[in-house]
């Protein structure tokens, strides 16, 4: 009789305290890549076409199915696990939090050779970058240092997000954006040509559309932010009024940190690691002065950006783990939780895959492209598992569970909720596919070992959950 009671004990969390502009600044956090506007601006104008049409066809459901499956009562605790669980059962619940959790514990190492590499550049620290022991060594130690300090519960969390959105995402965005304005109206030579025809893409390449799903991609994690909601204050009101502010702010800042890029830097010239740190070095430059203090701490601003991303992936989908753990589907230690809250030994196993994961990408792979596209494929195919499941689970939420009560439902009654699954759903489908098909920047040499991780890894990575599921329940029958 004391089980559950025991249970509900270990994933007591600290009190509602987390306000409408931390949620956002969560979200945005876990949702923002400001390391992907290099990437962004190798599109030039059509990025916008990219990122509008990318917000419409899968952000926006995303987001709002997330929102309704959060605001089920009694569901806003555990995340995407809670969802697919209650909708489609504890192994289907347990494949989708393993597949968003496993996602960014290959994502983290993305995320920290960014930071490497902008410091590098802009403090001419190029063994940072030459040097993949010392790159290892330095991305491990940031990694770690920031897994330590969220043991200290989700005020500290919610701290670094809220500084890292402001410093680091919002006032840079706003700042390339003005200096891009000052370098074309002082008669700076622009590398975007503004006309219809450069705005919309040609779909007929192949290439196209492996470009268009990159920026698809790049708003994965707006689901994620949703195992924080039992903190928020007011969260019938607090998390749909969060979730669309995100999307509108997204959409935004996207577009002008990716284009600010493009209009500067020559795409010949532009590099996906410091495009960012080139954009500002030529719209600086280009007015005689020298600004190497204001690069150096704008440096230090935008690797807080990425940062605060870090910082809000570490305990978002781990939450779910333990909640999956409480029942029984996770050995029973990765339920317990410090006093702030937090499941410490779930976040120090993380740590150390996630350590592996750079080593490997590093020391292995030299760090080079075809390990980072080989990485981010996996990512990508992990993750629009996760995607499957919980727009599974929001059909069967909205077709056999109409009766449950929510805080927040998608406008517009069942027809629309149903068309926005479908959208979502197959957006995310396609995304999949798209994927396995090699970009042309790969050469005739690249694509067979391409192939030859990817496929082989990806099946090891979807079959995972369903082999730590049928070990686990064999060892505890009496659970389940």
């Amino acid at each position: 009789m004391q089980t559950p009671k025991t249970k509900t004990s270990k994933l007591q969390k600290p009190l509602k305290h987390i306000t409408l502009f931390g949620f956002f600044a969560i979200t945005v956090a876990m949702t923002m890549d400001i390391h992907e506007y290099p990437v962004f601006a190798t599109s030039g104008l059509q990025l916008i076409f990219f990122l509008v049409v990318g917000a419409i066809l899968w952000f926006i459901p995303t987001a709002l199915c997330a929102a309704e499956l959060a605001t089920v009562d009694t569901w806003d605790d555990g995340g995407i696990f809670v969802w697919v669980r209650n909708t489609l059962g504890k192994k289907l619940g347990f494949a989708a939090i393993f597949f968003q959790w496993l996602q960014v514990t290959v994502g983290f190492t993305a995320m920290l050779y960014f930071i490497v590499g902008i410091f590098a550049d802009s403090f001419g620290l190029a063994a940072l970058n030459e040097s993949p022991p010392l790159k290892c060594l330095v991305a491990t130690a940031i990694f770690w240092i920031m897994s330590l300090w969220q043991l200290r519960g989700s005020r500290h969390t919610v701290l670094i997000n809220k500084v890292g959105t402001i410093a680091g995402i919002i006032i840079p965005a706003i700042l390339m954006a003005s200096l891009s304005i000052a370098y074309l109206a002082s008669g700076g030579q622009s590398h975007v040509v503004f006309t219809t025809e450069a705005l919309i893409p040609d779909f007929s390449k192949i290439s196209t559309i492996v470009v268009f799903i990159s920026f698809i991609l790049s708003y994965m994690g707006i689901e994620a932010s949703a195992s924080y909601t039992n903190e928020l204050k007011n969260p019938k009101r607090t998390y749909p009024i969060a979730i669309l502010m995100v999307a509108v702010v997204a959409i935004i800042l996207n577009v002008i940190g990716g284009l600010s890029i493009a209009i500067t830097v020559p795409s010949s010239e532009l590099s996906l690691n410091a495009g960012i740190i080139q954009s500002l070095n030529l719209t600086l430059g280009f007015f005689h002065a020298n600004f190497d203090w204001l690069l150096k701490i704008l440096t230090v601003m935008i690797a807080t950006g990425v940062l605060s991303e870090i910082s809000g992936w570490i305990i978002g989908p781990v939450r779910g783990l333990q909640q999956a753990a409480t029942d029984g589907l996770l050995p029973e230690k990765f339920s317990k939780s410090n006093q702030h809250g937090v499941p410490t030994r779930l976040v120090i196993m993380q740590s150390i895959i996630t350590t592996i994961w750079i080593t490997i990408i590093t020391l292995i792979g030299g760090g080079n492209n075809l390990s980072f596209l080989i990485a981010i494929t996996i990512t990508v195919v992990i993750y629009g598992a996760a995607y499957i499941l919980m727009y599974a689970g929001y059909f069967q939420l909205i077709f056999q569970q109409k009766h449950l009560k929510r805080r927040f439902e998608v406008p517009g009654g069942q027809p629309i909720k149903i068309l926005t699954a479908i959208i979502g759903l197959l957006t995310t489908l396609f995304c999949i596919i798209i994927s396995f098909v090699p970009p042309n920047t790969l050469t005739p040499s690249e694509i067979p070992p391409y192939f030859l991780a990817l496929i082989p890894t990806s099946i090891l990575a979807l079959s995972a959950p369903f082999i730590i599921y049928q070990l686990q329940t064999k060892n505890s029958p009496t659970k389940h």
